[in-house]
């Protein structure tokens, strides 16, 4: 880096802050929102523990009503800051900004056009997102567009090292079918659009995401970096379930990735809880949707029999971290858990 190259951190560099936004849409836990609202209420408690929430909330009365909530929870006040912005819905690792640094910590905010995954109508309010959180750090805010086209990018879609290489799925970014991002792109062109906005000079491309995924894809739930070229990767040994054939074909894949400077990389498997289902759908459990703080790891949990199984594994991988199992049973049933529903603000330096 020159110091003027701009680069995106990895997540488990040092925080200024975790981003969340308090949920307010009852559709996104259908029969369990008042459940889901109270576990949101205790991860904020747990995060503030660790690193302060910047928390978005959709009016001055929300945040009075959301303030009462932490109050009852006895949430330290002094960790929670509210930003005001009214929302589709709570999901801001993809409706939030992609924050990127320089070497001297210099800041800037990457607004990638959000398009509801490719398959939602409402989803106009969250554009709003990632302005309204860059006037609230003071820094820059740059528009990602590749071929006079802005750019479709979700943050779940991507994973990071922090030093130029970066892990992403066709089934998300390929697809011309279903849920299309940014129709007629090629894989060259992704790999340009990393280069020029996130420091990225090697990508590695999986394939399939897990079943119930509602974003069609994401990487997030099946592979994560935990060091520059450390992967963790879900893996699922029951050949009658419908994740085992694709997991296993992106361990494959991963057996002859490289990172940027040609390391081999390293594969530590984290095992899949057992399927959880909701009416006719098959909701997306992984202990991979896991979140870095200052010092800490959350791992979300299914009060599964794997449960222990992954956080041991964890907790060997992290030594100087806490590692902290987060009951998801009933965030899940957004079809998404603790990662979907965060985004970390790096520290300024």
């Amino acid at each position: 880096m020159t110091g003027t190259e701009m680069h995106i951190p990895a997540e488990w560099e040092q925080h200024q802050a975790t981003l969340l936004s308090f949920p307010h849409n009852h559709l996104d836990w259908p029969g369990k929102f008042q459940a889901a609202r109270w576990a949101f209420v205790d991860l904020i408690n747990k995060i503030t523990r660790y690193e302060p929430v910047m928390l978005v909330v959709k009016s001055s009365g929300h945040q009075s009503y959301v303030e009462n909530l932490l109050n009852r929870a006895h949430v330290d006040k002094e960790k929670v800051s509210y930003i005001i912005c009214d929302t589709d819905r709570s999901w801001m690792r993809d409706s939030g900004p992609v924050i990127r640094k320089s070497d001297k910590g210099e800041r800037e905010a990457l607004h990638f056009k959000f398009n509801g995954w490719g398959k939602y109508d409402n989803y106009r309010k969250d554009l709003a997102v990632p302005p309204v959180i860059a006037r609230y750090l003071t820094i820059p805010l740059i528009q990602v567009s590749y071929n006079n086209r802005n750019v479709v990018l979700e943050g779940g879609a991507i994973d990071n090292n922090g030093n130029g290489t970066l892990i992403t799925t066709e089934e998300c970014l390929m697809d011309q079918v279903n849920q299309v991002r940014n129709p007629g792109f090629s894989k060259s062109d992704y790999e340009n659009i990393f280069r020029e906005n996130l420091g990225i000079r090697n990508v590695i491309w999986l394939g399939k995401g897990i079943e119930g995924d509602d974003t069609h894809g994401h990487v997030d739930d099946i592979c994560r970096f935990i060091s520059r070229n450390i992967v963790v990767a879900a893996r699922e040994t029951n050949r009658k379930d419908g994740n085992h054939f694709k997991l296993e074909e992106n361990l494959e894949r991963l057996q002859d990735a490289c990172d940027a400077s040609g390391e081999k990389i390293n594969v530590v498997t984290i095992p899949m809880p057992a399927r959880i289902d909701f009416e006719k759908l098959r909701l997306p459990a992984s202990y991979l949707n896991f979140i870095y703080l200052n010092e800490a790891l959350f791992v979300p949990v299914f009060n599964d029999r794997k449960d222990y199984l992954a956080l041991g594994i964890f907790h060997e991988l992290f030594p100087d971290r806490d590692v902290i199992g987060i009951n998801a049973t009933d965030l899940v049933w957004g079809l998404g858990t603790l990662h979907c529903l965060s985004r970390e603000i790096p520290a300024r330096e």
